[in-house]
Formats: structure tokens, sequence, C-alpha cells
């Protein structure tokens, strides 16, 4: 099962989320011609800044005509409790102020994450030869990220 990950600063929107693509059935219950307009349906976990999860898939339009068109079922937790939520760094900030730790790493853990992350630090200053794809900013990321996913015969989900 490959899964991508994009990161990235000064893209067009801020946005943390996880989109679950699922493929096409292999057989296909309507004709050919209606199976071509079908897209993907989609699963996108919205983590911020506007929580919520949707579920992108076709759907018949009512009639006898064989006409599909994309639905979106959508929800999200601030306009569906009415509530504001706060962004990660100020409930972090009253968690600390309050002496709660629960978010936080641990000190171990950090320790781990960092003899992980530290040879290959090392490893990408003793290589000059490596390169890193820079991008515009604005922009969804370096043409290489597209070629990727391209070569494997995908496309990068715009939020």
């Amino acid at each position: 099962m490959p899964f991508y990950i994009r990161s990235g600063k000064r893209l067009p929107k801020r946005v943390t989320e996880v989109a679950i693509q699922f493929k096409t059935t292999p057989h296909r219950l309507f004709t050919a011609l209606a199976s071509e307009l079908l897209g993907a349906n989609t699963i996108v976990i919205r983590i911020q800044p506007d929580e919520g999860i949707s579920l992108k898939f076709s759907s018949k339009i009512p009639g006898s005509a064989m006409r599909l068109r994309p639905v979106t079922m959508d929800f999200r937790y601030g306009s569906s409790f009415g509530a504001h939520l706060d962004d990660a760094y100020t409930r972090l900030i009253l968690d600390c102020m309050l002496g709660d730790a629960t978010l936080y790493a641990r000190g171990d853990s950090v320790e781990v994450a960092w003899s992980l992350i530290t040879p290959i630090h090392e490893g990408w200053k003793r290589n000059t030869d490596s390169k890193v794809n820079d991008y515009a900013a604005g922009t969804w990321g370096p043409k290489e990220a597209d070629r990727m996913l391209e070569a494997d015969g995908r496309r990068w989900r715009r939020p």
C-alpha cells in the first residue's frame, strides 16, 4: 500500500490533513461511458485548521438517465458544534501553564527521534552532491514531486 507525504512551507494553503484515496473497482457497475466520469472515492481527515472529516464519492442523479455526479458528505467540527477551536499552539501553551504534559513528547522519545535523524542530517552535510528540490513560495512544491507520483500513475490531491 503506497503512501505519500507532502510537507512544505509557504504552500498556497495552510492545511494539515490525511487523504485516503480508494482504488477503482476492477469491475464496472455502470456503463463504460458513465464509469469514465467516476472520480476516486476519497476520505479526508482534516486535522488543521478546519477540523473534520469528508467523504467524496460519485452518486447517480435521480431519474431514469444514467448521470453521475461527485458528492461530498462533510463533517466540520466547528460548524457542527458551534464552537471555535483554539489552534494547536494556544492549546499547548495553556497545557504548559497548567502543568499538563499529555500532548508533549517525553524526553526519551525525543532522544530516540534525534538518534534516528542525526545520521541522516550528517550524511546530507557530507554528501555535497545531494540536491534539495526548491520551489517557489505559493506553489504546491517542486516539479520533481509531481513527476514522482506521475511515474507511479498517480497525482497529488489538491486540498
